[in-house]
């Protein structure tokens, strides 16, 4: 017969091998879930209902010394020191944080994502290390500066940068006496 169709049955072996196949090809899609990527974990910096503090990053035990530092940020602070954090904040901060820190740069007003400010609590009361980690390594949308910035300029940045947090709430108490009678001294006719 012209255009028939005849319907080709596996025989008993092919039946079994194709059982098998069949069997395998289950198993393996059954191995293939993602369980083990996806985890359920606590980024760094995020917040924590866990434990007291609300961090879910531990503090590091007292007398370790943290792997993720380049180098110590022992350098005393110095004019120089916080005249070279002024310059590399300028030229690698400031496009998206502005020159005060308060995350209004050119780059911002651009349509980009807006930093938080520096002088917010959570950022004023951070420590030296968060930044210098968040410079080298990026965080969020701000991508890590480990090649562009050497580890000496990113702690002048962040000694810059303390310096900045501070001006902003700078009160006349905060001058020194002899700085605020030479003031005193300028402003008088």
């Amino acid at each position: 017969m012209i255009g028939a169709r005849v319907a080709i049955r596996p025989s008993g072996p092919h039946r079994l091998a194709l059982a098998f196949l069949g069997t395998g090809v289950a198993i393996l899609a059954a191995g293939c879930r993602r369980d083990m990527a996806d985890q359920p974990r606590y980024e760094p910096y995020e917040a924590s209902d866990f434990f007291a503090d609300g961090r879910a990053d531990r503090p590091p035990v007292p007398g370790t010394v943290p792997r993720t530092l380049e180098t110590a940020a022992s350098a005393k602070v110095t004019r120089a020191l916080l005249e070279r954090g002024r310059e590399r904040f300028d030229i690698f901060c400031s496009p998206c944080h502005d020159r005060t820190g308060e995350g209004q740069g050119m780059i911002v007003r651009r349509g980009f994502r807006q930093p938080p400010s520096f002088h917010i609590d959570r950022l004023r009361t951070a420590r030296d290390d968060h930044f210098f980690d968040v410079i080298t390594n990026g965080f969020g949308a701000m991508p890590d500066y480990r090649k562009q910035i050497p580890a000496a300029d990113r702690h002048a940045i962040v000694a810059y940068l303390r310096a900045l947090q501070r001006s902003q709430r700078a009160g006349v108490g905060d001058i020194p006496p002899a700085e605020r009678a030479r003031l005193a001294a300028e402003t008088t006719p």
